[in-house]
């Protein structure tokens, strides 16, 4: 079976101002930080891309990467599809004043239907590095039952531009024991803190690079009824995928955390851009890409593809 990347689309981006930062140019060519994820994805051997977006955004984002990755998808044998995250997605009525997503946990039970195989789930507007995405095949390959987090290092994961939210994680020889969703995380001259608490640079932390198979549905289909019944505040409450895997850790199952020194780095701020584009810059100059992104990527072998 194909293994599957679901790309996490839908979110409001209401931090970074003039437009949808999934969809900002970052290459002379107007590649999209997705273009580079689904590269790095086809050359690790994944075959089927699902995007999670809203209604509200689908002309602008087949516009910017939809349409032409489809192309380019078909071409090597990739599959495509679309899932659509909305509020109103929910068992009974959307509470008085809810405007926010349900949150990543629900952006993936948006998927059900579409996934029959091992899946990776990555946010779009993060550049994860190719070492991720082949670690994370690999261990889809060899435990096609298992769970699994790509971790980073904390240091690589910063903004020059302002806070960041990381889930920090607590490993013991590759097992995932605990992870804390860290808000407002910045940089200081001797490091990173949160809320004036110093924070180790070397910290594994999570980037919501998740591995699951597909019984993880299950636990969606069962877990985001009984999250909605237990919210403190509708309006805001959340069902996210760390939170999901604390509880999940609680109940016994095991998370196996697989670590990368890849340099994360992304559009949270409309700051970052620049340095983006710049980054991306020396990855082409480096060899690291093609300025012809896709040129060198070879056919997935198997059945020919569907594509949306």
């Amino acid at each position: 079976m194909r293994k599957t990347l679901v790309i996490l689309a839908a979110g409001i981006g209401s931090r970074f101002g003039g437009g949808i930062k999934q969809l900002t140019a970052v290459d002379r060519q107007n590649h999209i930080i997705i273009d580079y994820s689904i590269h790095d994805a086809i050359a690790a051997g994944f075959g089927k891309i699902v995007f999670v977006i809203r209604r509200a955004i689908e002309e602008d984002f087949k516009a910017a990467i939809g349409d032409r990755i489809s192309a380019v998808c078909k071409a090597l044998n990739v599959e495509t599809a679309y899932a659509y995250q909305e509020i109103t997605h929910i068992p009974g009525e959307v509470p008085q004043g809810r405007t926010k997503p349900w949150g990543t946990g629900h952006a993936v039970l948006a998927c059900d239907g579409l996934i029959d195989s091992s899946f990776a789930v990555i946010n779009a507007d993060d550049y994860y590095g190719k070492n991720g995405f082949k670690k994370a095949a690999e261990f889809m390959a060899t435990n096609p039952g298992g769970y699994g987090l790509i971790g980073y290092q904390l240091k690589n994961t910063l903004s020059d531009n302002g806070g960041v939210t990381r889930g920090i994680c607590t490993a013991d020889r590759g097992r995932l024991l605990s992870i804390a969703e860290t808000r407002d995380i910045v940089k200081t001259p001797e490091g990173a803190e949160a809320d004036g608490k110093k924070l180790e640079m070397d910290s594994v932390v999570s980037m919501n690079f998740w591995c699951y198979p597909p019984a993880f549905l299950d636990e969606l289909r069962t877990g985001f009824p009984a999250f909605l019944a237990s919210m403190s505040n509708p309006a805001k409450d959340e069902y996210l995928l760390p939170v999901i895997a604390g509880e999940m850790l609680k109940n016994g199952r095991e998370f196996t955390v697989l670590t990368t020194d890849d340099q994360w780095f992304g559009v949270t701020y409309q700051e970052d851009r620049q340095s983006v584009i710049d980054s991306f810059a020396k990855l082409h100059a480096d060899g690291i890409y093609q300025d012809d992104l896709y040129s060198d990527l070879r056919a997935v072998p198997g059945e020919q593809a569907v594509n949306a």
